[in-house]
């Protein structure tokens, strides 16, 4: 990987931002995926050379602007002079005594800021050796003698690090202030940018992320670490803490982190459809490596379809050791970008604080990627990330804002809960009176607690929030006998399936030794179907747990054990949440059970099987059964229960069902060809002597995989 660059790597040293270099690439003839690419050591030089001519040519233009400017501004000077007389009295000489002596002091204090400001080197990135000679006053073969004596060995339009440029200028007894490019100009435009009035209000959001792993991998510390030391030495930023939510500050950007433990909340609010995460850092012991949970961490990010950065923590311990969490995460679907991959693995460690501005940076690098944006003019909707009942503040939700603002007053609806904002609580527990995007904030004034994950918007007024969490209330106690967000078991589930348009039928699997799962997996993997697919979310070594109930029960799955148990307490909780749990101890019957459920799940195919016509030669009518037609059967059989359709005159006046059958006062099960009958339709009466019958059944047939 030593001659290739990463693309984010190679925007940080030419000061541009991820898109604008990807979109230069492209314009040059070298498409790249993401921001995580990698591209030629000769082409990221090519690129060098052609942002520093740019820049060079740029420079110039603006070298030669203010030249012009410079010769015009002495033209007015004479038009001052034109007033002023040639005598002058002595007392207006006198009185200009002071006005000059006022010119003096602000060319004292410009001598000053001169001074200091000559202690100071502002330049944009790309720095080539040139440009920093030019800076210094110095001429380019000293800055490269003296680069030699730091083991150095530059050219002239090379470009430096950074850093580098920063140890010069520190051994100039220079501050070296870097200058970031200005988005939107043009090539060779000479006029800086100025924003534009878009149409719409659309503006950046923080990225919401959260934290996920194994047990006693320092999720809790790390975020610890980043809201204790960043707050108290304020360096790249500082976190507050706020229930359900906290918001980290890094330089002039912010973080919201979602501090909801476990993975149900996390895979639950996806499940429901609410944009919870946009970003999921999987914090991995370097001294552990990859664990059951850390596995079902990824498996939960991956169905979230979030990216995510590993932060392989504990780098200070002595048993670290990174090669073993690299292994583990390969084999579990996570390349890194050391191992060609495109998930970045940032070292760090919450005890000393190792590599933790290097996580929050990636993680901005990624939501800038992401191109996050929320209109704050537009209508509120929010996320509820916690709810609770409070002593002496009643119901309160955490809401996360997602677009829109949110302000006091307003009348909310969620679910079965309505009510009006009667006050905002931000994240230092302080009250205000709105809210903006990715900001957490506690509300309080809603009619009832609300579920997690659950959306909240604005409403018109009470009377229509009313109205409609009563119409909630109302469908909830019409569907009572169906568990709410339970999944589909392997005899229902394709109802919902039916109607999407690339179904899949997701499977939780657990077995009792590794070897079991590889099998079944692929096993499952050769079921071929082009109308339906197996996916296979989360595999695993064990018990069927409560993890595996949560899993299955956010992402709609039917759980299948292999030579394994249930906990004591899972089945109850699979009960409640709807979840499906089935066991095998054969492999083919597991596998069976499996092209079963997907090709059951199938819309059937219909098809009618005729049994028999008769016509009607006679119409009697009865007290008790109302009127029946006298029948004579003329080709194959009719039969109780069965389908008929009715036609006059080639004209169809009655599809139906067969409600009974008389034979000689006699009730029947069915008459065949050549016999006649009396024959009770359903519901219909309104037939004549004439009339023909077809009676036939209605046969589903499997669709084939």
């Amino acid at each position: 990987m030593s001659d290739r660059v990463r693309v984010y790597e190679l925007a940080g040293e030419l000061g541009l931002t991820n898109k604008e270099l990807i979109q230069l690439l492209d314009r040059e003839g070298y498409q790249v995926k993401s921001h995580s690419s990698t591209i030629e050591a000769e082409v990221a030089d090519m690129i060098r050379e052609l942002v520093i001519a740019e820049r060079q040519q740029q420079k110039k233009k603006n070298i030669a602007k203010p030249a012009k400017s410079a010769v015009a501004q002495p033209a007015p000077a004479p038009k001052e002079a034109k007033p002023q007389k040639p005598a002058e009295p002595a007392a207006k000489t006198a009185k200009a005594k002071p006005v000059a002596k006022v010119e003096e002091e602000p060319e004292e204090e410009s001598d000053d800021e001169e001074e200091s400001a000559s202690n100071e080197l502002h330049l944009k990135a790309p720095i080539t050796v040139r440009d920093l000679a030019e800076g210094l006053g110095k001429k380019p073969n000293e800055l490269i003698g003296f680069l030699m004596t730091m083991n150095i060995f530059a050219a002239i339009n090379q470009v430096l690090d950074v850093e580098l440029v920063e140890k010069i200028c520190e051994k100039q007894g220079v501050k070296f202030v870097r200058e970031r490019r200005e988005k939107g100009r043009e090539k060779g435009s000479e006029k800086t940018y100025t924003p534009e009035v878009r149409p719409h209000r659309k503006v950046g959001r923080p990225p919401v992320v959260v934290f996920m792993g194994h047990v006693d991998h320092g999720k809790t510390s790390l975020q610890d670490y980043i809201r204790n030391t960043h707050v108290t030495q304020g360096e790249a930023g500082g976190i507050t803490q706020h229930i359900g939510a906290s918001v980290a500050v890094v330089g002039d950007q912010t973080i919201t982190f979602l501090d909801t433990p476990g993975h149900e909340a996390f895979t639950a609010m996806r499940a429901r459809g609410a944009n919870a995460t946009d970003i999921a850092v999987l914090v991995v012991a370097a001294d552990d490596g990859v664990m059951p949970q850390t596995i079902e961490a990824i498996n939960h990010a991956k169905a979230a379809k979030v990216p995510i950065i590993v932060a392989m923590n504990k780098m200070d311990l002595p048993g670290a050791n990174p090669d073993k969490v690299y292994l583990g995460l390969q084999q579990h679907g996570i390349t890194p970008e050391d191992w060609g991959g495109d998930v970045a693995v940032i070292p760090v460690s919450a005890v000393t604080g190792e590599g933790v501005n290097d996580l929050l940076e990636r993680i901005l690098l990624e939501a800038e990627m992401l191109e996050l944006s929320a209109d704050p003019e537009a209508k509120f909707e929010g996320l509820v990330i916690e709810a609770q009942m409070e002593s002496g503040m009643g119901p309160t939700a955490n809401v996360l804002v997602r677009n829109g603002t949110l302000h006091v007053g307003d009348v909310l609806i969620c679910g079965q809960c309505f009510g009006r904002v009667r006050a905002l609580l931000d994240s230092h527990g302080k009250r205000v009176q709105r809210a903006t995007p990715s900001t957490p904030v506690k509300v309080m004034g809603l009619s009832g607690v609300p579920e997690a994950g659950d959306r909240i918007s604005i409403c018109e007024n009470e009377r229509v929030a009313r109205e409609l969490a009563d119409a909630a209330i109302q469908k909830e106690r019409a569907e009572k006998n169906v568990t709410r967000g339970a999944t589909m078991s392997l005899d229902d589930m394709f109802q919902r399936l039916e109607q999407e348009e690339h179904p899949e039928l997701p499977i939780v699997l657990k077995t009792d030794v590794r070897g079991s799962i590889e099998a079944i997996v692929d096993s499952i993997g050769k079921i071929k179907s082009d109308r339906i697919k197996p996916v296979v979310l989360h595999s695993g070594v064990g018990e069927i747990n409560e993890n595996d109930v949560v899993l299955a029960a956010a992402s709609q799955a039917v759980i299948l054990g292999f030579h394994v148990r249930v906990m004591p307490g899972v089945s109850r909780l699979a009960k409640q949440k709807g979840v499906e749990i089935r066991l095998y101890s054969i492999i083919y019957e597991l596998i069976q059970q499996v092209e079963d459920a997907m090709r059951g799940k199938l819309q059937p195919e219909v098809h009618e099987t005729p049994l028999g016509q008769a016509e009607i030669i006679q119409v009697f009518e009865t007290s008790k059964a109302g009127k029946i037609c006298g029948c004579r059967v003329n080709d194959g059989l009719m039969r109780v229960n069965a389908k008929v359709k009715v036609y006059r005159q080639k004209e169809l006046i009655y599809h139906g069902q067969i409600q009974g059958l008389r034979r000689f006062k006699e009730d029947v099960r069915e008459v065949k060809s050549g016999l006649e009958c009396g024959i009770r339709l359903d519901n219909f009466e309104d037939f004549e002597v004439g009339d023909r019958l077809e009676v036939f059944d209605l046969v589903s047939v499997a669709p084939e995989l």
